[in-house]
């Protein structure tokens, strides 16, 4: 396992985070644990979780993932691992946060609530790094940045990031911070693929120029990648053989990530990493970790046994015929997931 920084704040953190989305939902506390374990026997120190985990978002289960990491940290040294968590933004219309009845916004007040929470669940006294999960845009940048200074001159909080943010969003967000003296986003945690590459288009220019680091989630495009879709198949306990039934929300992302042409582009990808004598899991999250303005990887898994092909790429470097071959297959076949 190899360890990166992350933006300029102090936290140096392995270049693979276990992301606990599942943890409480489609994995059970018993094997969550499990799987947190293994990780952390692998070298991995940095595990991201959120206010309104597991997925998906209801709210009898908001909270959940925090509290069983929160009891799984509590047998580790504290310093011995980054903790990452988030606080709900409005969603952009998506669906509304099962966090505060619904009324979730980045302000002061809602900040420094979310954080009072997490700490609780979280069973720890500071969080490593702080993020918002989604963009308030009809709200100041200003708002949401003393928000998160509050509660990272409290001493609760070690680094901010954002999430699902856009150039413009991150751009101004920086530039804000700048002007009025402001802690800076010093990550953005986004969706990042071999089946979506949109970050590329203008984030990774930011990134680059303004040293943030880039924390990819879905790196194998919600399992899409692995190929357990291909053919038409609906494997029993897969995400998106359930969300395809489930409301609409959910139908219209299964019918994003799942489609003619994600699909096709798999089935290039999968043969690039037979060629390559990787698994497609691995050939995914390695493609991630060979982006220059990437800090670490956040994985997603719901048993142990999952844990060894997204370990790997860690100890992967591709070729530059392979970087290549990818960069081929995307061209021609864009944007698959839209």
């Amino acid at each position: 396992m190899k360890y990166r920084r992350l933006g300029n704040s102090g936290l140096v953190v392995s270049e693979i985070c276990l992301g606990t989305m599942t943890f409480g939902s489609m994995a059970d506390e018993a094997t969550s644990v499990a799987c947190l374990d293994k990780a952390f026997d692998g070298g991995v120190d940095f595990y991201d979780a959120a206010e309104v985990y597991p997925v998906p978002p209801r709210a009898e289960w908001a909270g959940r993932t925090e509290e069983i990491v929160g009891r799984w940290l509590a047998g580790k040294p504290r310093d011995s691992v980054f903790i990452a968590t988030k606080v709900a933004g409005p969603g952009r219309g998506w669906f509304q946060a099962p966090v505060r009845q619904g009324k979730t916004s980045l302000d002061t007040h809602n900040i420094e609530r979310a954080v009072e929470g997490s700490l609780r669940r979280l069973g720890t006294d500071y969080i490593d790094l702080y993020q918002t999960h989604w963009p308030d845009p009809g709200l100041p940048y200003e708002e949401t940045l003393e928000g998160l200074q509050r509660v990272v001159e409290s001493g609760k909080v070690r680094a901010i990031g954002c999430s699902n943010e856009t150039g413009y969003g991150l751009t101004k967000s920086l530039w804000t911070a700048q002007l009025h003296g402001l802690p800076r986003y010093e990550t953005i945690q986004n969706n990042f693929s071999l089946l979506n590459w949109r970050f590329t288009d203008e984030l990774a220019r930011v990134c680059r120029k303004e040293n943030v680091s880039l924390l990819p989630y879905s790196p194998i495009a919600a399992g899409v990648l692995s190929g357990k879709y291909q053919g038409g198949a609906w494997p029993e306990g897969a995400r998106f053989s359930s969300y395809r039934a489930e409301n609409p929300r959910n139908k219209a992302m299964t019918e994003r990530f799942v489609n003619e042409r994600s699909l096709a582009a798999t089935e290039r990808y999968m043969k690039l990493a037979a060629d390559n004598g990787l698994s497609p899991v691995t050939l995914g999250i390695a493609w991630t970790l060979a982006q220059d303005y990437v800090g670490s990887t956040i994985i997603g898994v719901t048993s142990p046994d999952q844990l060894d092909e997204h370990l790997a790429a860690a100890d992967t470097t591709l070729s530059a015929d392979a970087l290549a071959e990818a960069k081929r297959i995307s061209r021609e076949i864009p944007y698959p997931l839209g």
